[in-house]
């Protein structure tokens, strides 16, 4: 494994848009955020990327598309039930379940290859307040590099790449 980074920054581009930049030491990658760009004063659905310091809490990943990431974070597997709870009303809000499931939620197991690999980030997660911003993840970028819906989105390398520099502990900066 490489070099353990405790912390991560990621930092707005202003004159992209929904583009951002993601530091770690020396190396830097460019990376997609949500299209209301950085807030600090995250709401459910605002498209905004959240702004402070997250906890990076564990990988999920679909193996039938990619390998296991390697990294000292815990790493799970993304099944056809995976799901996230998205909705304000729910006991399960920002939390993984298993679909079927009654309140709206994501499907993790996409058709698209956006959440072959994410990174739960430790927001609004301790305890969760209702309205207050869920599934904010780090995955896979689209193709097209169109902006997320609140989250960071990297190239699958570069992914990899953050990860092997991961453990428990590592904390990425936004803002």
């Amino acid at each position: 494994m490489g070099t353990f980074n405790q912390e991560i920054a990621i930092r707005h581009v202003a004159s992209k848009g929904h583009v951002a930049a993601l530091s770690m030491g020396t190396i830097t990658y460019t990376c997609r955020i949500g299209p209301a760009g950085i807030t600090y004063s995250k709401s459910e659905g605002d498209g905004a990327t959240p702004a402070g310091r997250w906890p990076m809490r564990y990988v999920m990943y679909r193996a039938d598309r990619v390998v296991r990431p390697v990294t000292g974070l815990p790493v799970e597997r993304i099944h056809p039930g995976s799901g996230w709870c998205d909705d304000p009303a729910s006991r399960d809000y920002n939390k993984p379940v298993q679909l079927p499931y009654a309140h709206s939620h994501e499907q993790l197991w996409r058709n698209d290859h956006v959440y072959d690999m994410i990174v739960v980030l430790g927001h609004n997660d301790n305890p969760a307040v209702p309205g207050k911003g869920s599934a904010v993840f780090m995955h896979l970028s689209q193709p097209d590099g169109s902006p997320t819906r609140g989250c960071i989105a990297l190239r699958l390398n570069h992914l990899r790449q953050v990860l092997l520099r991961s453990a428990i502990g590592t904390i990425v900066r936004i803002g």
